[in-house]
């Protein structure tokens, strides 16, 4: 019995010890992305500030459409972008976005709107149909290692729709990335343009447009959403792997104390095995003195037979 038990420690030893070589590879690789992830973000940023100030200095300039571009109808249909990852392993990154952007999407229904779904990430689409929130437009692959040609895919979607009057609002769910520690969920509006952007002149100066403001407005809009769309990605992935690192960590620290209490379960069922043949041992021994020590006693009772009583 302790033989058999202490086989079944070994494997599931050894089976920890696998799992724990993959949770600590994919700290290492988590941990390798964050900084390129980190780099990416800060080079990217000042292009998406950027394009939101020009593009709220122009909805300014141009009075014919300045009130669609920079506030948003009380009854119109929204659009929310939710993006998560297409992977699990990592951590609560996941369940707080979609627990946040369903919360977004049931506020926005509460004030009497219509509204399209649009889920980046396999996680966010298999979230949504679980939930039986229609899903109007779904994307996968763009989690890891996202490129501007994926935010232009998206930013697609989301553009003629607002442009045509389809809809009003046009949202973002995910994270904002503050540090390899830290990130939060955040629903951020990006049409109509957020009036917490700088007034006007922006930091622009004096600004002339060609070949006319409502033209270049035609151009700068959906360059505006692409931008915004890239940035949203890139802290997104940031977060994801920031995340996958942590929650790797955690689960190889915790494979390393599993592994060294079945280690010390294994050796006490050995040192009870070996106890349990050490106390067979010397009751075997014991026996066979005692059985010795009979066998001793009869042949002393026995006649003892001297050598010239046997015929020659």
């Amino acid at each position: 019995m302790a033989a058999g038990q202490e086989r079944l420690l070994k494997r599931r030893i050894r089976s920890i010890e696998s799992t724990k070589k993959i949770t600590r590879a994919m700290e290492l690789i988590a941990s390798s992305r964050i900084a390129r992830a980190r780099s990416r973000i800060v080079s990217a940023r000042p292009y998406v500030e950027g394009m939101a100030v020009a593009a709220r200095v122009l909805a300014l300039d141009d009075h014919s459409s300045s009130n669609r571009l920079l506030h948003a109808s009380q009854h119109g249909k929204f659009l929310t972008v939710v993006i998560a990852a297409d992977r699990g392993l990592c951590g609560f990154y996941n369940s707080a976005v979609l627990r946040a952007s369903e919360t977004a999407i049931a506020d926005r229904r509460a004030e009497g709107r219509d509204g399209v779904v649009v889920a980046i990430g396999k996680k966010a689409h298999s979230y949504f149909r679980y939930r039986g929130i229609h899903v109007d437009v779904a994307f996968s692959g763009m989690s890891d290692r996202p490129r501007f040609e994926d935010a232009k895919k998206v930013a697609s979607s989301v553009v003629q729709p607002f442009l045509d009057k389809e809809i009003d609002i046009v949202e973002i769910v995910s994270t904002r990335f503050i540090s390899a520690g830290r990130h939060r969920v955040e629903t951020r509006r990006i049409l109509p343009i957020p009036n917490d952007e700088p007034s006007e002149g922006g930091g622009m100066g004096y600004t002339e447009f060609e070949p006319t403001t409502e033209e270049v407005l035609n151009s700068l809009v959906p360059a505006y959403v692409e931008a915004s769309v890239f940035g949203a990605l890139l802290e997104a992935s940031a977060s994801e792997h920031a995340s996958r690192q942590r929650a790797m960590a955690a689960a190889t620290e915790n494979a390393e104390e599993l592994i060294k209490s079945l280690t010390r379960t294994m050796n006490r069922v050995r040192q009870d095995a070996i106890t349990t043949e050490i106390m067979e041992i010397v009751g075997g021994s014991e026996a066979l003195r005692q059985a010795a020590e009979r066998a001793s006693g009869d042949e002393g009772r026995t006649t003892e037979v001297s050598e010239g009583s046997f015929p020659v």
